[in-house]
């Protein structure tokens, strides 16, 4: 599948996105997409539709009704970063 991704991976356009893209992002950070993984993207792209931003964790971790500890335990590193990423969302503001 050829994507159009900036330097990091992100989609450049957020209407190329869809559940087979995700998969695909993910895979080229050796992750899969579990049924999990994919509530959480498809609940980040409904907060980023109706507020704009990108939820930071906590609020994202409170409305998912998980600890950020269990996204870091289910991502391993960044999990709003690689949400985003793997969801066709911006990059988060507090990534670096």
């Amino acid at each position: 599948m050829d994507l159009n991704v900036d330097g990091e991976g992100f989609l450049v356009d957020r209407d190329d996105w869809s559940e087979e893209v995700a998969r695909e992002l993910a895979k080229g950070d050796d992750m899969e997409i579990t049924d999990q993984i994919m509530g959480f993207i498809t609940e980040a792209r409904r907060m980023y539709d109706e507020n704009g931003v990108v939820p930071p964790i906590r609020k994202f971790s409170k409305e998912m009704k998980v600890s950020t500890k269990d996204l870091y335990d289910i991502f391993q590193k960044g999990p709003m970063k690689l949400i985003c990423k793997w969801g066709g969302l911006p990059k988060p503001t507090g990534c670096v």
